[in-house]
């Protein structure tokens, strides 16, 4: 009994004296910075989205179970710029996790790393869904991710010392294979540039500025404003006197509209994956700009 006892104290001892590996929990509000974290984390990170790619990241339910998640966060990764504002407030309050509210290592916010585009000089109502900190939608440009990413290693380090050589490394290997994946992406692209388009909502502006095509129009006559059949009848007529190229809409927008224009105004419709996830070939980072990529230039044809 005394050998027995004294195996066990010593097996105990051993456990307690084992170094910790449990992972970093970290929520991100959309999927690309979910996918952005685990390239960077890799399995040191646990890694979950609050949002989908076949969801508007405008308007979602704080949810008892995405409150949960909240709770148990280590880091919150969230794009900011008032995209999350309808509901990220009333996650935070809920959740009661003061690791993550801004202001702490735990919060961090990817907007606030790039030069953002379509900031404006005032905000009313009447100009319809506008950001007065710019345009959200930031993850449309992969030198944007780059910056996010060089940044989301530097919180890592700091928020979990210990495998902060891990992280680094993984950056390295990250950023080396993205920067050669742009300059792929860019040359392939390179017919696409000066093109005229009409996008669904001003959520394509980051894609559209990297690829050097145009907006012309737009098929919410506000940001937020679904389209009526008087404004497309207007867009049709637009189009005869400044013609598009084609119709863009990202996957989470209802196609309705973007192919009634498409068959009416004599352009293809192109349905964007926008995030991970918003097309079946779209599973991460590096697919997501192969498929969008891919698709405008088919549409181009």
């Amino acid at each position: 009994m005394k050998k027995i006892l004294l195996s066990l104290i010593a097996a105990c001892a051993a456990v307690l004296a084992a170094p910790s590996y449990a992972a970093l929990n970290v929520l991100a509000c959309e999927p690309e910075w979910a996918a952005l974290a685990t390239e960077i984390g890799g399995d040191k990170l646990k890694v979950s989205s609050a949002t989908n790619a076949l969801q508007d990241p405008h308007r979602i339910e704080a949810r008892p179970s995405l409150i949960a998640r909240a709770r148990n966060a280590d880091l919150l990764i969230c794009t900011g710029l008032e995209l999350e504002a309808g509901w990220l407030p009333i996650l935070l309050q809920q959740s009661g996790n003061a690791r993550i509210v801004p202001g702490q290592p735990g919060y961090f916010e990817a907007g606030s790393y790039v030069q953002r585009l379509e900031v404006p000089s005032h905000v009313d109502r009447s100009q319809g869904d506008v950001h007065a900190a710019g345009n959200p939608h930031i993850q449309q440009d992969p030198r944007n991710i780059a910056k996010v990413a060089d940044a989301l290693v530097k919180r890592l380090s700091e928020i979990d010392a210990g495998n902060a050589a891990y992280y680094q490394s993984r950056y390295k290997d990250f950023s080396g294979r993205w920067a050669a994946a742009m300059k792929k992406w860019e040359q392939k692209a390179a017919p696409l540039n000066g093109m005229p388009v009409v996008d669904h909502h001003k959520n394509m502006s980051y894609l559209l500025n990297w690829l050097g095509m145009r907006e012309v129009a737009t098929l919410e006559p506000k940001p937020g404003v679904e389209p009526s059949a008087a404004h497309l009848s207007e867009l049709v007529n637009q189009l005869q006197r400044q013609p598009a190229k084609m119709v863009i809409r990202a996957a989470y927008q209802d196609g309705r509209a973007s192919q009634w224009l498409s068959e009416h105004a004599h352009m293809p419709a192109v349905m964007a994956p926008f995030t991970v996830g918003g097309s079946d070939a779209a599973k991460d980072l590096f697919s997501l700009f192969d498929d969008t990529v891919q698709r405008l230039l088919e549409a181009a044809k």
